[in-house]
């Protein structure tokens, strides 16, 4: 049961740190999409410690900052603090230990997924959109050669803060991510990022390094 609901968990975490991520990206085939994903990235960089909520497909919260998270999603906690990560299911009480490989940090680390998509993606600016009561500019990213993602719809708004994302794959399945709230520059120490056994301490401690 476990190994089903970590594949629902990094299916999250992909839905969502893509939302946050991708605007990194080098967009390289519609220069106004990389002029709207360029300034998005920088607004990012300089936004210090980051805290969101979201809904959509999946409900939950996100706290960023650098190369660290932590992400609260459908009964499943989940800390990194840039090298170990600790994953907690609620229903269970149990937290599996980890330092995940690089092929794993591809699903779970915000960093790690921007060598996911920095080549063979295509990009196309759609014009300024409205969703949600709000206008912002839509870009979508294609993949330039056959795989489970046909299609990313990004959304981000007209100060370049992410606010939709829409994954679609090619088993005709979608998954959208809306983002409810979006602050910037909170005090976010390390700690945040951490597992502490003093909050859980019914919680069984599966160490897999």
């Amino acid at each position: 049961m476990f190994n089903n609901v970590m594949i629902k968990m990094k299916r999250t975490y992909l839905l969502v740190l893509i939302l946050f991520l991708s605007v990194s990206l080098s967009a390289q085939k519609d220069k106004q999409a990389r002029e709207i994903l360029d300034k998005t990235a920088n607004a990012l960089q300089q936004a210090g410690g980051i805290r969101a909520t979201f809904g959509g497909t999946s409900n939950g919260t996100l706290l960023l900052k650098g190369n660290r998270f932590y992400l609260n999603s459908g009964g499943i906690q989940s800390w990194f603090d840039g090298t170990t990560q600790w994953s907690y299911l609620e229903s269970s009480e149990e937290v599996n230990v980890s330092n995940p490989t690089p092929e794993e940090l591809q699903t779970i680390n915000p960093y790690a997924l921007l060598s996911i998509y920095k080549s063979g993606y295509n990009y196309k600016y759609t014009g300024i959109k409205s969703r949600n009561g709000k206008q912002g500019f839509e870009v979508i990213l294609t993949p330039e050669n056959k795989q489970d993602i046909t299609s990313i719809t990004l959304f981000v708004s007209q100060t370049y803060q992410p606010l939709y994302i829409k994954v679609e794959q090619s088993n005709k399945s979608a998954n959208e991510i809306i983002v409810t709230s979006y602050q910037t520059n909170q005090p976010l120490d390390n700690a945040t990022f951490k597992f502490d056994k003093k909050k859980f301490p019914n919680a069984e401690v599966i160490d897999l390094r």
